[in-house]
């Protein structure tokens, strides 16, 4: 079943369940040569440390893209389009009734072309799990954080340092089948700035530590550099591969 492959988007058990830790990885490459010469990858790491007071999550993803293009002498060169390294790490405090805990959470940003030397932000608050049962869940965190923000040399921007409310909710139903569908959202809104996440993934199992799954993901700024989109998104097909 999907959901011991693809456990590391699960939240697993009752507040008293037993521990465990598990790491998948993830991995998509395209490769498209002839009008179009370019090579992209995407590779991701997640894990869920499950202990009696705490259930802790960490992500990180890379994205890399790179495209051959020919001069007028017919010299080619490799070209970069694309570069982004995201990883966040939530650590969730179980209160003494079921489902309802405290959270901590910090993620980092470094994308090579949106303007910014890198991105952070940390935040603490309230979470819950609203429901589980065998076929879907429900959980939600909210509450202040702080958000950092580095331009690269010469960029203007209107969007600084500054205090948010962060606010996220991830949603996951899996058929008989063993496929499972997860979508996660969230958002930091912050004064200047406010900064929006939205993750679709399809999962479907191939053996039993091997998956299919068709991802996509939208970014969204409110305030967006200039000559940046406010707007991103990525559809990847990929790999997934349960370690242990």
């Amino acid at each position: 079943m999907i959901n011991t492959l693809y456990n590391s988007d699960i939240d697993f058990g009752s507040e008293e369940g037993p521990p465990h830790f598990t790491l998948t990885g993830e991995i998509g490459i395209l490769a498209a040569t002839g009008n179009t010469d370019a090579t992209s990858f995407k590779g991701a790491l997640r894990s869920e440390h499950e202990t009696k007071h705490w259930n802790n999550n960490y992500s990180a993803e890379l994205l890399y893209t790179e495209s051959l293009t020919e001069d007028d002498d017919g010299e080619t060169t490799a070209e970069v389009t694309a570069q982004r390294f995201f990883g966040y790490v939530q650590f969730d405090y179980k209160l003494k009734t079921p489902g309802r805990r405290t959270f901590m959470y910090a993620d980092y940003e470094n994308d090579r072309f949106n303007g910014y030397d890198y991105r952070a932000s940390f935040a603490g608050g309230w979470s819950r799990r609203m429901w589980k049962d065998e076929e879907s869940s429900f959980r939600y965190s909210v509450g202040p954080g702080y958000a950092f923000v580095a331009p690269e040399d010469g960029t203007e921007t209107n969007v600084n340092n500054g205090f948010i409310v962060r606010a996220s909710g991830e949603y996951q139903y899996e058929w008989n089948t063993g496929a499972l569908l997860r979508q996660f959202m969230s958002a930091e809104v912050g004064q200047d700035n406010i900064k929006t996440r939205s993750e679709t993934a399809l999962s479907a199992s191939l053996f039993d530590s091997l998956a299919m799954k068709l991802g996509i993901t939208l970014s969204y700024d409110t305030q967006p550099l200039e000559d940046s989109e406010g707007l991103n998104t990525e559809t990847t097909v990929s790999i997934v591969y349960r370690f242990f």
